[in-house]
This record gives structure tokens, C-alpha cells and sequence, in this order.
């Protein structure tokens, strides 16, 4: 079996509503992936490059940055352009599942949320085979690093 799969999932989560993160967070302990939680895009964008993310869940509306604009730089950055970015929102706006794939976003899922559904494109997101061979390099690379 390869590394990459013997580790649990690593998912950001960026929520400024801690009832959302609580929820979310429920919902990833139970469905076996580890987490760590942020409240705003730029602690977000600090702990994306502290760390070796496999997934990050953002909301669009943050304090501060907005998630697009979190995404688009997560997705400038060199380091982080494979992190796969799922949105996890109860935004109105116009056009935003659209807008939320241009600044690369993989999914878009609407609050209230179904937690299977949430596991279920988790999981596909995950799972997608490019993304796999990126993280299980970018892994190998770290591990072998002094």
C-alpha cells in the first residue's frame, strides 16, 4: 500500500461561523479525515502554506477576503495550485457556482448542507487521479527532505 493512502485525509476548513466549523468538523472526524479549521482567508493562506493540505473547504463570504479571492491565490501559488478547493456556502449571488469554478474551484455545495453529500464529494475530489500523483509526489518530496 503507498504512503499517500496510509495518512487520513488532511482538510482545511474556512468558515467565520464556528457553528459551521463545529458542524463540518463533526462531519470530517467521523467520515475519518483530519482537519484543521480557520476563520478567515488569511489565516487560511498561512496555514494552506504551513501545511500539506489535501483538501480545502471555504466558504465565499469571509471577513476580510472573500473565499474567491482566497482561492485565486491559493491557486497563483506554486506550492498550493493542487490543493483542490471546494466551496461550502449559503451565497445568493448571482452566477456564483460559475464564478466559483473560474477562480478553480472544484465543487460548490449549498448551506444547509447534507453531510453524505459533503463526504460524497469529498471524496470525489479526493480521488481525482492527477490530484493523487501530485500529493503523493509533493508527499515523497517532503519525507525525503533532511
Amino acid at each position: 500500500m503507498n504512503t499517500f493512502r496510509q495518512q487520513a485525509p488532511l482538510v482545511l476548513v474556512v468558515d467565520d461561523e464556528q457553528e459551521v466549523l463545529d458542524e463540518v468538523a463533526a462531519v470530517l472526524s467521523g467520515a475519518g479525515f483530519e482537519y484543521r479549521c480557520c476563520k478567515t482567508a488569511d489565516a487560511a493562506i498561512e496555514e494552506a502554506n504551513a501545511n500539506s493540505f489535501d483538501l480545502i473547504i471555504s466558504d465565499i463570504n469571509l471577513h476580510g477576503h472573500s473565499g474567491l479571492e482566497m482561492c485565486e491565490q491559493i491557486k497563483q501559488s506554486q506550492a498550493l495550485r493542487d490543493v483542490p478547493v471546494m466551496f461550502l456556502s449559503g451565497a445568493q449571488i448571482p452566477d456564483i457556482i460559475r464564478r466559483s469554478h473560474a477562480v478553480g474551484g472544484a465543487y460548490y455545495l449549498r448551506k444547509p448542507f447534507d453531510p453524505e453529500v459533503l463526504v460524497e464529494l469529498i471524496d470525489k475530489v479526493l480521488w481525482m487521479p492527477h490530484l493523487v500523483a501530485n500529493r503523493a509526489a509533493q508527499r515523497e518530496t517532503a519525507g525525503a527532505a533532511p
